[in-house]
C-alpha cells in the first residue's frame, strides 16, 4: 500500500495526490545530514518542504565538542523549525530521539507528529546512557567497541566494528560513505536527562519504526520504549540500524504513510 501511494503520488495529476507536509529530519550520533539524502529526495519528489538538520560538532560543524549538550542540539531542532510556516513532522534517528523528544516539549505546538527511526524514547528524567544500558542485546556496549576520551568530552566507536553496528546491511558504496564521513561523538549528550511533561511531550502524536535487525538499538529495547512511550502507531522495517541507507525507499514509504494517515 505505501508503495502504491509513492507511485500515486508522482504520477498522478488529480486530487489523490497527497497533502504536502513539512519535514524536518534529525540524524543520529557518529553521522551526519549526508545519511538523509536519499530519503529527501524521495520526500521532495512528492511536493514535501524537507530540512536535514546539521547537529553542532556533526558533518562540517566545527564546534567544540566539550561546548555541545542535548540543549545545544535541541535549540538547533527548534532554530530550524521556525523558519517553517506551519506544522512539522519531526523525525529522529538513534540520539535523534532524546532530540526530537526534548524539542517536543518545548514546542509542542509546532509539531504534527513525533517520528522515532530506531531512535532512543525516553522518559522523563532519563538519559541516553540509562536506556543505553537498559539494552542487553546492543553490540555497541560490548567491551572494546566504545572508547572514551574523559577529558576531550568525546567518545569513539571502534575502526573495525563501524560498519558491523552501523551499516552491516548496506552496499560496499554505503559502507565506505560511512567510514569515509564518521567523525567522533560529543560525549555530554548522552548524560544529560530529559525532562518531559504529558501536557507538551505528551500532547503530540507519536510514531515509531522498528529495525528489525538492529546491532545498536535492539528490537528488544525498541519495544520496552514504545510500551513506556505511548506510541501511537508501530511500523517495521526489516534493516539494521541505519535504514535511510540500506532501504531509503521503503522508509520513505513509511514516512509518507505516516504523514497521511
Amino acid at each position: 500500500m505505501a508503495a502504491c501511494a509513492l507511485i500515486l503520488s508522482s504520477c498522478s495529476n488529480d486530487d489523490t495526490q497527497p497533502e504536502s507536509k513539512n519535514y524536518v529530519l534529525v540524524h543520529g550520533a557518529w553521522q551526519a545530514p549526508y545519511v538523509w539524502k536519499s530519503v529527501k529526495t524521495n520526500l521532495e519528489k512528492q511536493g514535501n518542504k524537507v530540512i536535514v538538520v546539521e547537529l553542532p560538532g556533526h558533518g562540517t560543524d566545527n564546534t567544540f565538542p566539550g561546548a555541545i549538550t542535548l540543549d545545544v542540539y535541541k535549540q538547533k531542532v527548534i532554530n530550524a523549525l521556525s523558519t517553517i510556516d506551519g506544522k512539522v513532522i519531526l523525525v529522529g534517528h538513534s540520539l535523534g530521539g532524546m532530540i526530537i523528544s526534548s524539542v517536543a516539549e518545548a514546542v509542542p505546538s509546532k509539531i504534527e507528529k513525533l517520528v522515532y527511526v530506531a531512535a532512543y524514547l525516553p522518559t522523563s528524567g532519563q538519559t541516553l546512557d540509562e536506556l543505553a544500558h537498559m539494552d542487553p542485546d546492543s553490540q555497541l556496549g560490548v567491551t572494546g567497541n566504545l572508547i572514551f576520551n574523559y577529558d576531550g568530552g568525546t567518545v569513539d566507536v571502534k575502526q573495525d566494528q563501524i560498519v558491523n553496528l552501523f551499516i552491516p546491511d548496506g552496499t560496499s558504496e554505503v559502507q565506505n560513505l560511512v567510514l569515509k564521513n564518521y567523525r567522533t561523538e560529543p560525549l555530554t549528550p548522552f548524560i544529560n536527562p530529559v525532562k518531559l511533561t504529558d501536557q507538551n511531550f505528551g500532547s503530540v502524536k507519536k510514531a515509531y519504526i522498528k529495525t528489525l535487525q538492529d546491532r545498536v538499538v535492539s528490537p528488544y529495547l525498541q519495544n520496552k520504549m514504545i510500551a513506556a512511550g505511548k506510541v501511537e502507531s508501530v511500523y517495521e522495517i526489516n534493516t539494521g540500524h541505519s535504514p535511510f541507507l540500506s532501504k531509503p525507499d521503503d522508509l520513505s514509504s513509511i514516512l509518507t504513510k505516516i504523514a497521511t494517515n
